[in-house]
């Protein structure tokens, strides 16, 4: 009884189901000690075994003190234990007689052995997985807990663990509802239970799904693999399954044949990948999606390229050509790194499908929210709220899987109102390896997969070696997905062939595995000798469906060779159509004037400063907030936060969608912006005044982040690569918290045009001021931006009618620092109005009130005494953002209007040569020096100086005036920061300063 007492805790809801299967009904019972009734639970709860063994132990002693329903059913269970002999009426365990004891004690070992049965089963659903045949070279064990699960029966004197025995093998028991083994049957004997689990739970392919915690879930994925016969393949699949890994193969030998020295990251040892996600494609097409996005590492990237967006051999085969002249600007990139768009015909189902592979640097994993945010644009543009024509396929390492950060980041966006592309299938490429790094040293999980379980994702192990094992997981995963909108992983148990890439020498540091893997048989020949030796296909038709393509690739390579130019723009993963010329230009050089009519302005602050809903209760504060913007629109002035709506609501009057994401930005950090109304009386309700403000306006989106920049900030960066016709920004909380998704900045904003042609508008907002708030909440960090644009520091420009455009143009980053909300609303409406697309990185200050003016300026010169009588000033200081103010402050303080002018640069990259020159001749006499509240190694000074020194032709000297260097941004103290502050104020009007001191 030992074990009996056990199955409890291990059991829960399995007496319930037993006692369904008498048509015993649940009820209310009183336990024999004295406290209060307790109910039956339903099948859906858990220790329902417990209360089982309690009512049979009572009714051994008294059948009189259980229900009259446990009597029955115990009486019933004694008499098929007794096959089917006279069973007395039971009294009290002194008169029972001799039999019924005997018969008892069958009851017990009926319901004990069903109990156990029960318990095995949903012990090989939770941990067959753990034995599971899945390391193709059989050396490594299928996770890294090499411990044998006690509960699942590996050797027969494991049926003792269940009370059972070797007898027991053959006998019949009842099939609970939660398993599918049995098929059309309810009853099987335990031999056929256990060698039925083992085909399922232990073969070539692992589960992990009883985490779920949604019982429709857990229940569809057990029909899918339990039920008999499930994975059955016609011969016409088998044979399109044979083709598609010749090609997967044979493209890889192709090109070891004619590249063997080159680095070009193969697929060998994963070669099932290729008709793997054609499988993927295949099945979610039949389902209707009409759009897939793919990212990936560079394992493979070349023959997924080739064999699955279908891109043209000539032109992969030309890119291994050191010859080949490049036709458009910038870097360019590794073959490997580079991305496709294709639309064709899928030939499985006869339905149109267009397939994307984004392009991606060496980060891996950085790739994941960029897709994701593509995908959730493509079915925002489609009207596509379900998820059910556009969808995203994700290939991982399994060691960047487990090792890089921003998977989990990606994965908690998965099902976030305002992110989720309902579902992603990812493909874990699993070599068992990272590099050099053993997965021991790699992850601290059993698995690479585990972080999938955070949301619940399926998780499907299975050995690449059974190429009908990947398919069929596959066509679930697809079905998955495409039915329960969810995210489910693949996980490729597989091997690399080669090193790290060609080149490399995986001896040096894995000679067992390698030994092994060396002796490896190819999975193409394993899977067509199989298919040969049953008949599918003949020794013949199988040596022909390899010489047919290679035949496709010899030609392909012949006419390659013929390719002198390499054009980029044909490998974009996000062409815009429309939106350029054919050669891929703008289509002017011009930007239309970003003013707009008053009436227009207008109608959006009176918008802006009501509740459209009727009956909605606002924020006492906010009611006052929202009369503060009536007065200015009465007043015609605007602070940030209206000069930003406006910008917003002019835009989606024009049909352009805006979308808004990040740390608290529907209300804003500093509690400015409030795009978000919540109703004080009714939870959850909530108004965005932005979407009331024409009946036939484009859709404002702004959501609140998870606490995420670097999956956030990649995610809104694949949403503005879908289509130029939008203003998507994203807002760090505070400046310098950017530097979590720096990886994001520099290896897709910063340099995406010059590697891979691809224009992206996306906006940055940096929120910062240096006010003694801690040098976390002071920079932007403008430094780092500017450091990355190619702005020529040394070419001395002609200043063309469009030299502004032009410049705008040619440039990798717009970075400005505004100093009114004016010249905000201007940048904002110019970002879009632009012939072309520019990241843009602003550096916002705090709410100030500016009456409206007609442009953005990209310099704002003085307009006070001094510029009235230029040759009078004596010091011109240049400056941008906040210190302006506290410049203005400090000169009329001390009365030197006259002799101190002070120039604003709104826009810092790409730099305003022009305006700044006519500034510096306007004051022949003074002396120039650049004001920054940053210290002297940040902020802006290295910029702007040797560009100064250009437009002066090094005749004059531009003194620094500003905070010493320093390692952090900014001091915590209030005091130190207001005497640093005060010392270099002191500096800036001291006309002395600088007399004595060489350049």
């Amino acid at each position: 009884m030992s074990q009996l007492r056990l199955l409890p805790y291990r059991l829960g809801a399995q007496a319930a189901r037993l006692l369904a299967a008498h048509d015993v009904p649940v009820f209310g019972w009183r336990s024999r000690s004295s406290g209060p009734p307790a109910a039956f639970p339903s099948s859906k709860g858990g220790g329902g075994s417990s209360y089982m063994e309690e009512m049979y132990f009572a009714w051994l002693e008294n059948p009189q003190s259980v229900h009259k329903s446990w009597d029955s059913f115990f009486r019933k269970a004694s008499e098929e234990a007794s096959y089917g002999s006279a069973q007395p009426q039971p009294t009290s365990v002194a008169r029972e007689s001799r039999s019924a004891v005997s018969s008892r004690t069958k009851t017990s070992k009926l319901v004990e052995d069903h109990l156990a049965v029960q318990s095995l089963i949903r012990a090989y659903q939770i941990r067959g997985h753990h034995v599971a045949q899945l390391d193709p070279l059989g050396i490594l064990d299928a996770d890294l807990d090499s411990f044998v699960p006690s509960d699942l029966i590996t050797t027969i004197d494991k049926l003792a663990f269940y009370d059972l025995q070797e007898t027991d093998l053959d006998k019949e028991f009842q099939l609970p509802m939660t398993t599918f083994i049995g098929g059309s049957e309810n009853t099987l004997s335990l031999r056929e239970i256990i060698r039925r689990l083992e085909n399922t739970y232990c073969q070539h392919i692992g589960l992990e799904f009883m985490f779920i915690n949604d019982v429709e879930q857990c229940q569809w994925i057990r029909q899918k693999f339990e039920t008999p016969g499930v994975m059955q393949f016609s011969s016409e699949e088998k044979r399109t399954l044979l083709a598609r890994l010749v090609r997967s193969m044979r493209f890889e030998d192709f090109l070891a044949r004619k590249w063997s020295s080159e680095k070009r990251f193969g697929l060998e040892g994963c070669e099932v990948m290729i008709p793997a996600l054609k499988t993927i494609i295949d099945k979610s097409s039949e389902m209707g999606i009409e759009n897939v996005i793919l990212g990936m590492p560079h394992r493979g990237r070349l023959n997924v390229l080739a064999n699955v967006i279908r891109k043209d051999l000539e032109q992969i085969f030309c890119q291994f050509d050191p010859k080949l002249e490049a036709a458009d600007e910038g870097s360019g990139d590794v073959k490997y790194h580079l991305g496709m768009y294709h639309e064709r015909i899928n030939r499985v189902t006869n339905r149109n499908i267009t397939l994307s592979l984004v392009a991606n640097p060496s980060h891996l994993e950085a790739v994941d929210p960029v897709v994701q945010g593509k995908t959730k644009a493509e079915q925002f543009y489609r009207g596509d709220a379900q998820g059910k024509k556009v969808m995203s396929i994700l290939v991982h390492g399994d060691a960047a899987f487990a090792g890089q950060g921003v998977v989990y980041e990606t994965f908690h966006l998965s099902d976030l109102p305002s992110y989720t592309t309902n579902g992603t299938v990812h493909i874990v490429v699993n070599n068992q390896i990272g590099f050099t790094t053993d997965p021991r040293m790699a992850r601290s999980s059993p698995y690479p997969t585990d972080v999938a379980r955070v949301v619940n994702a399926p998780i499907f192990h299975v050995n690449a070696d059974d190429p009908e094992a990947v398919i069929y997981v596959c066509s679930v995963a697809a079905e998955w997905r495409n039915t329960f909108n969810k995210d489910v992983v693949v996980d490729l148990v597989c091997y690399r062939r080669r090193g790290h890439n060609e080149m490399d020498e995986p001896m040096f540091t894995q000679p067992l595995m390698y030994k092994q893997i060396h002796r490896q048989v190819p999975v193409l020949k394993k899977y067509a000798d199989k298919l040969i030796a049953e008949g599918t296909v003949t020794l013949q038709e199988f040596e022909e469906e390899i010489a047919k393509y290679d035949r496709i690739c010899e030609e392909a390579y012949g006419r390659s060779k013929d390719k002198k130019i390499l054009h980029i723009k044909h490998w974009l993963d996000s062409p815009w159509p429309g939106f350029f010329n054919v050669d891929g230009e703008p289509k002017s050089m011009t930007c239309p004037a970003t003013g707009i009519s008053e009436d227009v302005l207008t109608h959006i602050g009176s918008v802006a400063s009501s509740v459209p809903l009727e009956g909605f209760k606002i924020h006492t504060g906010l009611s006052r907030i929202l009369r503060g913007r009536a007065d200015m629109i009465k007043n015609r002035t605007v602070d940030w936060a209206l000069a930003e709506y406006m910008a917003f609501g002019s835009l989606l009057k024009e049909g352009i969608h805006v979308r808004l994401s990040g740390q608290d930005v529907e209300r804003g950090t500093f509690s400015h912006r409030h795009h978000v109304l919540h109703d004080q009386e009714v939870d959850r309700r909530t108004c965005v005044p932005m979407n009331h403000l024409w009946p036939d306006q484009a859709p404002y989106t702004v959501c609140n982040s998870s606490l995420s920049e670097y999956g956030v900030l990649g995610f809104e960066l694949g949403y503005a690569m879908a289509s130029p016709n939008a203003l998507v920004l994203w807002e760090a909380q505070f400046g310098d918290f950017h530097n979590t998704a720096q990886c994001i900045i520099d290896q897709f904003i910063s340099t995406g045009q010059a590697k891979w042609v691809r224009h992206n508008g996306i906006v940055l907002l940096l929120p910062h001021g240096m006010e003694g708030m801690g040098p976390e909440h002071s920079s932007a960090r403008p430094e780092r931006f500017l450091q990355m644009s190619n702005d020529d520091s040394d070419a001395y420009p002609a200043f063309t009618k469009d030299f502004e455009v032009s410049q705008l143009y040619d440039c990798n980053w717009i970075v400005v620092n505004c100093s009114t909300p004016a010249n905000y609303f201007h940048v904002l409406r110019r970002q879009i109005l632009l012939p072309f697309r520019k990241p843009f990185k602003r550096c916002p200050l705090q709410p100030r009130v500016q009456t409206w003016r007609t442009s953005f300026q990209r310099v704002i010169p003085e307009d006070g005494v001094a510029a009235r009588a230029p040759e009078q000033v004596q010091r011109l200081i240049f400056c941008t953002g906040k210190v302006y103010y506290d410049l203005v402050k400090e000169r009329s303080r001390q009365g030197l209007e006259e002799k101190v002018a002070i120039t604003r640069l709104e826009q810092i990259s790409p730099f305003p040569f022009d305006l700044i020159k006519q500034e510096a001749e306007k004051y022949p006499r003074a002396e120039l020096a650049w004001c920054q509240e940053e210290h002297k190694n940040m902020g802006y000074y290295d910029y702007i100086s040797p560009r100064f020194m250009t437009i002066l032709r090094r005749t004059r000297p531009i003194w620094y005036v500003g905070r010493d260097p320093a390692a952090a941004p900014a001091t915590g103290n209030r005091n130190t920061h207001l005497v640093s502050l005060k010392k270099f104020l002191d500096t800036a009007f001291n006309l002395q300063a600088f007399e004595g001191k060489t350049f």
